[in-house]
Parts: C-alpha cells; structure tokens; sequence
C-alpha cells in the first residue's frame, strides 16, 4: 500500500454523551432492556434527562471514540460524522480535534440540534443508551470526503449508520470509493438490535466489500441467527477475511478463513462503567495492526485498551494509551 496520511478513518454518529448512575430500578420503570442502545426522539430525551440526577457530558459516538482512542495511541486519525452548529456541537468538534484526530466535517446551519446519547450505568457497571440523533442522522453522501477516504489506510464504518437512509447511502458511498482506492474496509456491528433491523443489508455488504469485522458475541450470533458462538464464528469465517470478535470476559477470537486464535481479556480490578468497551477494542487492534503487529498482539492490545476504559467513567481515556501500551511492553508506540 502506498504513503496514507491517516492510518484509519472512521465514520460514524457525531454524538454527545450524558453519563448518569442509576439504579435497576430506575430501568423497570423507563420499560428499558439493559445493556442495549435504542433510538429515540427528542421529546424522550428530554423526559429521561428530567428523570436523572447529577449527569456527566461527554463527546462520544462509537466510532468518534474508537478514532479519539487511536489519535491516543498516536496514530494518525480522522473522523466523518454531521453536527449542528451550535453548542453541542462545538463541544463534539473540540473534544475529538483536541485528542489530535482530523476532522472537518461541514456543521449543519439549520435542522435537528447536535445528537445526543443517555448512558444509564447500573451498579454492576452495564450501561444502557438511549440516543436521540439530532444532526447526526442526517449525514449525507455529500458529507463523504472522497479524497479523505482515499489518503487513509483503513476506513473504519459504524454499524449505527445503518439506521438513517442519508446517512446510510453516504456509508455505502465511503465503502465503495475505499474499495476502489485499494484501502481496506472495516466494519463494526455496533449493537445486536441493529443487527436485526439490517440482517441482509449488513450480510451484503461483509460479503462483498468488509476486509475486516469487529462483532461481539451476541451481535455474531444475531447476524447469523446461530444458536451457539461457534456456530456463528463458522459461518462468518466464509464470509469475511478477517472477524474480530468479542467475548467480554472470556476474551476475543480472531476468525481467518483458514485458522482461528483464541485470545485472553487483559485483567480488570472492578468494572466502573462498561461503555466504549467494544469501541476501545477496535482501536487497540486497528492501532496494533496499523503498526504491524501479529494479529493476536493486536488483539491483546485491543483487550488491554478495553480494560483501561472500562474502569473509569466515560469512554474517553483521561491518560494517552500510548502510555498505556509502553507500560506493558509495546514499543512500537
């Protein structure tokens, strides 16, 4: 592959989170599933936000924190996504600019205020979303900078896009121009829920386009509507060169057509707040791929990432994880 000047670009929703701690209770009487993320609009966001206590704001997206984790780990990162101009999103344009990635991304003048997402962490550490996407669903194929895709290594594409028909166009558009450039293309699931909105579309598009696949494990087991994880790990090694799948504490498993490497979890003392655990993955193993790392270091580097974040609150690391990754012996950072 040619001189890039990004080793990955992501594209995603451009999303400010607001963290609060909450009880078991306060989910049965919002009728919330725990642990998942789900869509709404902006009359619940602001009923469920009336309902918390003290709260914490954040910039977040799942892929805007996998690509803030990578310009941690001193790769060179950028970032796709749509907010409003407005103070949301000045927030989301600051944060993601100050962890060193690029991002330009036109702010919207007029419509739907910069998206938001409720993250209710119970006392176990689960957190459950709930994501109004304001501005973010609006991203567009216009939104798709051709020649950013092109000058980047891999293009990392947020399942979560699926959702929005603009946004998911504009997806396809990034796909499509990656492909064609000779730049790899790499796709997380996101949520299983999501998953079952867009079996086919999301089966498609892994057949023909995906060169790598982030998924944990309910979210493989949906796609393939298997019973078992091995089943669905099976199914998905014709599918895709390279799966990269998530097992929580029992660790990952890196998927090739023709082998599979199991891979431990890197040691946790106590499980703070579970969010951004799959997003900080990502960006552990696409940092170790981009620096040429066996595919089972990257993935321990991935888990030690993961780690690190779930042990505090936030899905942003308060130190640099190229520190982090020194520490435990990886010098290419």
């Amino acid at each position: 592959m040619d001189h890039t000047a990004h080793d990955v670009l992501g594209i995603g929703n451009a999303i400010v989170d607001v963290l609060a701690h909450v009880e078991e209770d306060f989910l049965v009487r919002h009728d919330l599933v725990k642990g998942a993320m789900r869509l709404i609009d902006e009359v619940e966001a602001e009923h469920l936000y009336e309902a918390l206590g003290p709260t914490m704001e954040q910039s977040g997206g799942s892929a805007a924190n996998t690509i803030a984790a990578l310009a941690s780990f001193g790769c060179k990162a950028a970032f796709i996504g749509k907010v409003k101009d407005d103070q949301l999103g000045e927030v989301f344009a600051h944060d993601i600019t100050a962890t060193g990635a690029h991002f330009d991304t036109p702010k919207a003048a007029d419509g739907p205020s910069t998206a938001r997402c409720l993250v209710l962490v119970t006392p176990d550490g689960e957190r459950t979303m709930n994501t109004w996407l304001g501005a973010a669903q609006n991203l567009g194929p216009e939104d798709i900078d051709e020649a950013l895709v092109k000058a980047s290594g891999i293009v990392y594409l947020e399942g979560y896009l699926f959702d929005p028909p603009a946004a998911k166009k504009a997806f396809h558009k990034a796909a499509a121009v990656a492909r064609e450039a000779g730049r790899k293309v790499a796709l997380t699931l996101s949520d299983s829920f999501c998953v079952d909105r867009h079996r086919e579309d999301f089966l498609h598009l892994i057949r023909n386009s995906v060169d790598i696949l982030f998924a944990n494990e309910a979210e493989i087991k949906s796609l393939y509507q298997a019973s078992t994880f091995n089943d669905a790990m099976h199914a998905v090694r014709q599918d895709c060169p390279l799966a990269v799948l998530t097992r929580s504490a029992a660790g990952s498993v890196i998927a090739l057509p023709d082998d599979v490497h199991v891979v431990e979890a890197a040691p946790v003392k106590k499980v703070v707040d579970a969010t951004g655990a799959g997003d900080l993955f990502a960006a552990g193993f696409l940092a170790g791929h981009a620096r040429g790392l066996e595919l089972p270091d990257a993935a321990r580097l991935g888990a030690l990432a993961a780690a690190e974040i779930i042990q505090q609150m936030g899905a942003r690391a308060i130190r640099p994880f190229r520190e982090v990754a020194r520490e435990n012996g990886y010098h290419h950072f």
